[in-house]
Formats: structure tokens, sequence, C-alpha cells
């Protein structure tokens, strides 16, 4: 009989690559995940690994056996999630992964409305960025999270996991106040409408420096992808990740920026011209694949609805 937990350490060794990789996310030692593989061979009765140099790969019977993890992790999940629908009454920890302008501006109204319903769930947070999100939910680190994909950086394909859409932001250019035009201090600044053409519109910023979010991340990787769409590559002056920050950066004429319609909830800084983009982003909930139906999971997700902002698209 094949063990769960080896199949677990299987499927993640397809998805990091590396023993080192799967030790370090599981909080093994290497020497446990290749003791665990090699008894899962054993168990297999042919080899799921070949050596390629200093690393592994997966041979074809380990790639299918892989398929087949996914498949029964995935049952369990599911029959996880009949059990909790039996004992009726949640209680016990949710982890949720969120990402900085969802945790400000939607995660606190869902968290009180969870805890009226179901006062013995205790959901805990962390901000996660959403390129991590996969790996945190196999590897059981969480349980639900926040993810988001934008126009030019669609979210991948990510086995074992499922995911439901929440809502959708309008994108806008961020840019300093010229200052042949002044705003009266009072004035507080409004977003324009989007042009005609966003990608002259981007290119007559081709020549400033621009502040992005830092390399590795979504955010960073959709400004650069607009700007190369737009046929320029941003000259990158600023790499910071709180758009609050980013704002205030703009209107001390720092730079120019992309940043989403949560990002800028609330701002009223007239050295700050926002210009709504023909671009948006996307933010869904994810979890493992067969949680769906967790009572938990459906709890949280629902909350999560009802605190979305009126003035999101859905």
């Amino acid at each position: 009989m094949l063990d769960v937990r080896r199949l677990r350490l299987l499927r993640e060794l397809a998805r990091r690559g590396t023993i080192a990789a799967v030790a370090e996310a599981l909080s093994f030692s290497p020497s446990a995940v290749s003791q665990q593989l090699g008894v899962l061979e054993r168990e297999a009765g042919l080899a799921l690994l070949e050596r390629t140099g200093r690393g592994v790969r997966l041979t074809p019977a380990g790639q299918n056996l892989v398929r087949h993890a996914d498949a029964v992790l995935e049952l369990l999940e599911r029959a996880d999630a009949d059990l909790a629908e039996a004992r009726g009454g949640l209680a016990g920890a949710l982890r949720i992964g969120s990402f900085p302008t969802a945790t400000r501006a939607i995660v606190p109204a869902a968290l009180v409305a969870l805890a009226r319903r179901h006062p013995g769930l205790e959901p805990m947070v962390s901000e996660t960025d959403p390129a991590a999100v996969a790996h945190a939910l196999r590897a059981g680190d969480l349980d639900v999270a926040l993810i988001h994909e934008y126009d030019f950086v669609p979210a991948p394909e990510e086995p074992g996991l499922a995911a439901e859409p929440l809502y959708r932001e309008a994108m806008y250019l961020a840019s300093p106040t010229s200052p042949a035009t002044p705003t009266s201090p009072a004035t507080p600044a409004t977003p324009t409408p989007p042009p005609a053409d966003q990608r002259a519109m981007l290119r007559t910023h081709a020549d400033a420096p621009w502040i992005t979010a830092t390399p590795g991340t979504l955010c960073h990787a959709m400004t650069l992808r607009a700007c190369q769409a737009a046929g320029f590559t941003p000259r990158i002056r600023h790499q910071v990740d709180e758009f609050a920050t980013v704002l205030a950066l703009v209107a001390a004429g720092q730079g120019v920026a992309v940043v989403p319609q949560l990002g800028i909830t609330g701002h009223a800084d007239p050295a700050v011209v926002l210009t709504r983009l023909l671009m948006e982003r996307r933010t869904n909930l994810a979890f493992r694949g067969g949680a769906a139906g967790h009572p938990a999971v459906a709890a949280f997700g629902a909350a999560l609805r009802e605190a979305v902002p009126p003035e999101l698209a859905t």
C-alpha cells in the first residue's frame, strides 16, 4: 500500500524540482526526504527517480504516480470537508493567505462577519505574495488564499489547486501633476477616463523614471510587460511593494507607476494624476482541489464576497 505522506513528497518534488527545496518547504532534512522517497520506490516496486548529475528527476512512472497523487489528495480533501460538515459547528484554525491591498480593504470586514457567524473558528491571516501561494497551499501551510492576476500576467495552471473569482479592479497610471497645470491643494486628485490608445499614452512616459514592485512579484511583471507591449522598457528607479508608498513617491516627483483600484482608495493627493488604463487586475480565492465544499473555506468565501466594495466589478 502506498503511503499518502510519501506521495505528497513526490508531488512536491515534481513541483519544486529539487530535494533541497522540498525539504526546506516542508521543514524536513534533505536526507529525510531522500529516505522517504526511497521507501516509496520500494513500495511502488520500480524506479520513480533518476539521477541527473547532482540532482534528480522523475521517471515516466514517477510522473504518472504524481498524477494519481493529485487525484488521491483531492479525494482526501473532499473527505475532510464531509467530516467537517458532519461534525457541525466550525472550530479550529483557518490559515489564510492574502496580499496587502486586500488585507487592508476587504479582509477585516470579512473577519468580522466570520467571527459573528462562527465564533469557534480561528482565522489566521498571513500576507503572502500570490506567486508563493501555490506552494504554501500544497504544503498545507495555508488552507485558503487570495491571489490575483493581471491582463499581462495571467495566473499559471496549478495542479492540485482550485480557485473561484472574487472581484475585478481597474488599473491606473499614477504620474506627478504637471507644474504647468497646478491643482488646488483643497481639491483631491480625480481619476481621468481611460485613453483611447493605452500604448500611446504609456509611451509618453517612456523617458520618465518608473516605480515598480520588487522583482519576482506579479505586480513587477505587470508593469514591465505593459510597458514592453507599448514598445519600451521602463527605466526603473524605485522598487516598492506598498502602493501608498508608491503614490507618495509619485507625488514627490520620483517617477510614474501603475497601481490597482484598491491601491488608490482613499488617495486624495493633488500632486498625483490618476489615469485609468484599459487593463485590470482580477482577484480569486484559491484552495486545494477538493476543498471547495469544506465548511470553513465556504464560510470564509461567503464573508469575503459580502465584504467586496460595491464599486468593484464582479
